[in-house]
C-alpha cells in the first residue's frame, strides 16, 4: 500500500522561520511579522486574526515580492530529493500549511503532489481576506482526509512532518509522525524526532516504519 507524506511548511521545511516572515522581510517589515508569529505561537491570536493582521501588513505586496521571498528562504536541504524518491516509490507527498496558499503552492514545482494553504485574495490586494478560507490545526486533518480519498489511502498510511502545536491534531490522527526541529510540546507526541537542516535525514526515520 502506498503512503501519503504530509509536510508542514513554517519551521519544518523552512528552517527557523515562516513564510509570512520571509515575505515581510522583502517589504522591510520582518520585525512586525516576528511579533505576529509570536502572538500566534503563544495562542494570543487565532489563525483568522493572524491572517487579517498580516494581510494589512502586506498592503504593498506584489507577486515579485513573493517570488523573491520563496527563492531566498532558508529551506531544509534535499527537499526535492525526498519528494523525487517518494514519487519513485509510488508514494505521495503534500504540503499543508496555515501560511498563504500563494506561497505554499509554489512547492508543487519542486515535486509535491498537492499543496494547501490559507486562501488570500489575489495580489496585489484589493479585497479583504476571508476568515473562512484561513486554515487551522483542525483543518489540516480535514485536508489530510480529503487527500487520502484522492490518493486512495487511509490515515493509517500517512506520515506527518511538523514542528509546532499547529501540527498536534494531525500528529494525533495519523499512524507515523516526525517532529522536525520541534519543541517538547510536539516531540512528546511524535513517533520520531529530528533536529537538523536535512529533510532526507528526517525522512529516513519514517522510511521503513509502518
Amino acid at each position: 500500500m502506498a503512503r501519503l507524506h504530509l509536510f508542514d511548511l513554517d519551521g519544518t521545511l523552512l528552517h527557523g522561520t515562516s513564510a509570512p516572515r520571509e515575505i515581510s522581510r522583502q517589504l522591510g517589515l520582518e520585525a512586525e511579522a516576528v511579533a505576529l508569529d509570536l502572538a500566534a505561537a503563544t495562542g494570543r491570536i487565532e489563525p483568522p486574526e493572524y491572517a487579517v493582521r498580516v494581510h494589512a501588513l502586506w498592503a504593498s505586496l506584489t507577486e515579485e515580492h513573493v517570488t523573491a521571498a520563496f527563492e531566498a528562504a532558508p529551506w531544509l536541504d534535499r527537499i526535492r530529493d525526498v519528494w523525487a524518491d517518494l514519487r519513485s516509490r509510488g508514494e505521495y507527498c503534500a504540503v499543508v500549511s496555515l501560511s498563504p496558499s500563494f506561497f505554499v503552492e509554489k512547492l508543487t514545482a519542486w515535486g509535491a503532489h498537492a499543496a494547501h494553504g490559507s486562501r488570500f485574495p489575489a495580489l496585489p490586494f484589493v479585497e479583504p481576506v476571508d476568515p473562512a478560507g484561513v486554515l487551522s490545526a483542525a483543518a489540516k486533518v480535514v485536508i489530510a482526509d480529503r487527500l487520502c480519498a484522492e490518493f486512495g489511502v487511509t490515515r493509517e498510511d500517512c506520515v506527518a512532518y511538523g514542528d509546532s502545536l499547529s501540527d498536534k491534531d494531525l500528529f494525533g490522527a495519523v499512524s507515523v509522525s516526525v517532529a522536525v526541529n520541534a519543541d517538547h510540546h510536539l516531540t512528546s507526541l511524535a513517533t520520531h524526532s529530528y533536529t537538523g537542516r536535512d529533510l532526507w535525514d528526517a525522512y529516513e526515520l519514517a522510511l521503513h516504519v509502518r
